[in-house]
């Protein structure tokens, strides 16, 4: 079968994008900008109907927000994804992660690339789909925005810049649609249908920063408790007494939508989730670490540091804890029961940045099943639009300040693999897979 000449096409302009290196870096006086232009100016040159449609500005010196004026300004659609990708270790890649080569025939055909589901991915695939209505004469019954960020690996004042914008403007959309989850398969035990994992909030992101501090020295004439050690003991009791499980009110939506399609005695535990909850929080964490993220606050050390050498005793030593908050928790709770399972007031405990939860959005009612229309139309009659908590952090959270109605989806059918190699070596898209969320995004601005 000959390939049809439009997907090629739009592969083609996909892997364009895909080979310029819009990387973000934490310190972004270390952000090398000319990619991100290039990346601006070809996103003029590929699409042109959307350029001569919509309305473009730049927000925050690299963010892009467009807006297609439809019949009414009221209740408007904002799609969203994000221009920057993280950081590559060349070395660790099969392909060349800016080559955005196709690997593979048929079905299995993928795109290799840096940013090929995270999140260029989206980000194409939602210009693609407005570049092919517009072509058409299409206008929405409601505006339609789309919102780039251009730093939500980073610092996320992109979309921060571009929700203030729209604030000061008195704009309210009725939906707000952001990467999130996907949809999978075997996500959930007991169910074996294909799930659209569709996030209703995420989890709180803070940082806690652990330190003990001692006279220094001498390596060979250490005290009885160094520095080091005292740090050591302090991360070993945070590790062994882990935040309390517990169903959040996201992922007893999940069970309440799963529970009729859910086999086996797991099936009445879904639906009598009001009684069982309790006794599926602790089981569910044993079925790995995205069932254990689902229902409590996580906190683990990700950063070390002590002496600056081997033979110096250090006067402080130093732990970052990354903490992500169950829907219900708070970053001052938080922080209190960190300073309580550790005990030990020769060790502080300071905040170095956090947010709180986000609010939740509706598993139900009109914008809800808008939502689920698309998907099963799209993706295909035997997916199941499924509520979840979204477990990292997106730019959508600073859009809850000005809609009720925010969710986390990417329209994508991803293997478990797939879904490893983010923020990984490897990071690949089958074709079909991406074709099928162009789709999507089309009937979803045509039911705008």
């Amino acid at each position: 079968m000959e390939p049809d000449p439009a997907a090629v096409a739009a592969l083609d302009r996909f892997r364009a994008l895909l080979r310029l290196p819009t990387v973000s870096r934490a310190d972004e006086a270390l952000t090398d900008w000319a990619p991100f232009e290039a990346f601006r100016a070809e996103v003029e040159r590929l699409y042109p109907a959307t350029h001569r449609t919509l309305e473009r500005e730049i927000i925050a010196g690299h963010s892009l927000l467009y807006r297609w004026p439809g019949s009414s300004s009221a209740a408007p659609t904002v799609l969203m994804a994000h221009i920057d990708v993280v950081p590559v270790v060349d070395a660790e890649w099969t392909h060349p992660p800016f080559g955005a080569q196709i690997v593979g025939e048929g079905d299995d055909a993928a795109v290799h690339a840096r940013g090929a589901i995270d999140d260029k991915g989206s980000l194409v695939a939602i210009l693609e789909a407005i570049e092919q209505l517009a072509g058409e004469g299409f206008t929405p019954v409601h505006d339609v925005y789309l919102a780039f960020g251009h730093n939500e690996e980073t610092a996320g004042n992109g979309a921060r810049a571009i929700v203030a914008e729209l604030q000061a403007r008195g704009v309210r959309p009725a939906l707000v649609l952001d990467e999130g989850g996907a949809v999978v398969d075997g996500a959930v035990p007991g169910v074996a249908a294909p799930t659209a994992m569709i996030g209703l909030a995420e989890r709180g992101v803070m940082t806690v920063q652990l330190t003990a501090r001692d006279g220094g020295g001498h390596a060979s004439t250490p005290p009885a408790v160094p520095a080091t050690a005292r740090l050591a003991r302090a991360m070993h009791r945070l590790h062994r007494r882990p935040f309390p499980a517990r169903i959040a009110e996201p992922v007893r939506a999940m069970f309440d939508a799963l529970a009729p399609h859910t086999a086996g005695p797991l099936g009445v535990v879904f639906r009598r989730i009001g009684l069982t909850g309790p006794l599926l929080a602790k089981v569910f964490p044993k079925f790995g670490p995205e069932m254990n993220a689902l229902v409590r606050t996580t906190a683990v050390v990700t950063e070390l540091a002590g002496a600056p050498s081997e033979n110096v005793l250090a006067t402080s030593a130093r732990a970052s804890v990354n903490v992500r908050l169950l829907t219900g928790d708070s970053v001052a709770g938080a922080t209190d029961r960190i300073r309580r399972v550790i005990a030990d007031p020769e060790v502080t405990v300071d905040v170095r940045h956090g947010s709180e939860p986000s609010p939740v959005s509706p598993a139900s009612g009109r914008v809800w099943d808008r939502l689920a229309r698309t998907v099963t139309a799209t993706l295909g009659e035997t997916v199941i639009p499924t509520p979840y908590l979204q477990l990292g952090a997106s730019d959508s959270r600073w859009f809850t300040a000005i809609s009720d109605h925010v969710y986390r989806f990417t329209p994508f059918h991803l293997t478990r693999a797939e879904r490893d190699a983010l923020h990984s070596h490897n990071e690949r898209i089958r074709v079909a897979s991406w074709l099928a969320g162009i789709d999507f995004y089309r009937e979803l601005v045509r039911a705008s």
